[in-house]
């Protein structure tokens, strides 16, 4: 687990800090040059501004001209005198750098972005953008020049970096937005802050933990599922789902779908249909209930279609157990308020267009709609969100998983580890993780397809090290 921070609360961090101000920049200077003489040749560019993270820069600049790089500032702003930045300027110029002016371009082997930080807003000066434009590998201090820290946007120039050293604690820039892809490999340095107060947090492998079977477990024991869902032409959703349910661990997994369209069931999974149409129709909610009483788990609505949604929602609401609800089962619980009465944990897993449909008022946030719900709200992305008593940010996985179906898997997966137990919103968080791990392994594959996506679930999953399971 990593803090992720704002830039406001990064701010607050250094004023409240019992460490002395000029240990900080000092620190976080020192990791700078340290970084610079990672591979980057022996120029150095650095580009200064007039705040904190100017000070930086110049500290930078003093320590890896200390150690025989060829070091030349070029100040945007000098730093208010008499302030910590302006001394660590007078200390650097004292030690013979070069200062020039900022629109004195060159070809260094690296450029040191120290020119804005996290705080930045709005769009870069003119007299910087044609450092943007140079095409030297630029190592950016906090967050690159030109990205705002607290959203990742970027209006306009940015800088490139190839690496960002950033401290204490992420920001969300690294993670969001445009702003994202700036960033390059990001570092976390450690300079001595203390007592964030995080916005959210960063999951790791240790917080994604999969539970174990002991000797003596059977298939029952183990964790079941059922899959209701299926339509006319969606008959593929809920085998999905079932397939990853069984992959991620469940003993047993069944997909109860209607009798007109249910489509070929792999040998290892259960299946009951309902009905004869080829959709869930009215008055099938009964029959539904009744042939998943014997399971742990309900996995509500891959596949099921639109036309299902009175009979979903009467499904969710009366379902005595814990369920996770995805797809069309989404569009049909939407603002049902019995959703938030249940009393058995209820897992959400909306993408981005689903999400819109699940807000009571426009611009509601995802927090706001779990806490409204009463549900663990996985908000599908890249990176993931889970939200509940806390937010969770998930950066396993990426654009590889941008196909049809790998949702379902998803939702088959947080089945699995609800059946086994696990609280809802580990569930969740570690099926995102661990969903995203297996799509990373096939990201150098030709097409991704969601039946490749279980069949690498499965392999991920056997080959987790013992110490990282519950």
């Amino acid at each position: 687990m990593k803090p992720v921070i704002t830039p406001a609360e990064s701010a607050r961090l250094d004023r409240a800090s019992t460490v002395p101000a000029a240990a900080l920049m000092e620190a976080a200077g020192f990791a700078v040059a340290i970084a610079a003489r990672l591979g980057y040749g022996d120029s150095v560019a650095v580009l200064t501004g007039k705040g904190n993270n100017g000070g930086d820069g110049w500290v930078a600049a003093f320590h890896l001209a200390r150690r025989g790089a060829k070091v030349i500032v070029h100040e945007f702003a000098r730093p208010s005198p008499g302030s910590l930045a302006d001394s660590m300027r007078s200390r650097a110029l004292d030690a013979g750098i070069r200062v020039l002016a900022i629109n004195a371009l060159w070809e260094p082997s690296l450029i040191i972005d120290a020119v804005f930080g996290v705080g930045f807003t709005g769009q870069l000066p003119a007299a910087i953008v044609p450092w943007t434009e140079s095409g030297v590998p630029v190592l950016a201090v906090d967050l690159p020049s030109g990205v705002e820290g607290g959203t990742g946007g970027v209006d306009g120039a940015a800088f490139a970096a190839q690496r960002t050293v950033t401290f204490h604690a992420l920001k969300p820039a690294h993670l969001v937005g445009p702003g994202a892809d700036y960033c390059g490999l990001v570092t976390v340095v450690d300079i001595g802050l203390t007592g964030e107060r995080p916005l959210w947090l960063f999951a790791e492998m240790s917080d994604a933990p999969i539970r174990g079977r002991d000797r003596h477990a059977h298939k029952w024991s183990v964790g079941s599922v059922a899959v209701v869902g299926g339509s006319a032409g969606m008959s593929g959703a809920p085998v999905l789902a079932a397939r990853a349910a069984m992959a991620a661990g469940a003993g047993a997994v069944t997909v109860v779908g209607p009798g007109a369209a249910m489509g070929a069931i792999p040998p290892e999974l259960l299946s009951q249909t309902v009905g004869g149409g080829d959709r869930f129709a009215g008055g099938d909610e009964d029959a539904v209930l009744e042939l998943a009483t014997r399971f742990d788990v309900l996995v509500l609505g891959p596949g099921a279609g639109s036309s299902s949604d009175a009979t979903l929602a009467d499904i969710a609401a009366r379902w005595p157990g814990p369920i996770v609800v995805d797809a069309d089962g989404l569009r049909a619980i939407a603002n049902d308020s019995r959703i938030a009465e249940r009393r058995a944990p209820t897992v959400l897993t909306p993408h981005a267009g689903e999400l819109e449909t699940l807000r009571s008022y426009p611009g509601e946030s995802a927090p706001d709609i779990a806490r409204r719900y009463r549900a663990v709200l996985v908000e599908k992305g890249n990176p993931s969100f889970v939200h509940w008593e806390e937010t969770w940010v998930v950066t396993s996985g990426g654009p590889e998983l941008a196909t049809i179906g790998t949702g379902d898997v998803l939702a088959g997966i947080i089945g699995a580890f609800l059946a086994v137990g696990q609280p809802p919103a580990v569930a969740a968080r570690s099926a995102v993780y661990w969903h995203g791990v297996a799509g990373a392994k096939l990201r150098s594959a030709r097409t991704l397809t969601a039946s490749l996506l279980v069949d690498a679930v499965a392999r991920t999953l056997a080959a987790v090290p013992t110490g990282a399971t519950e």
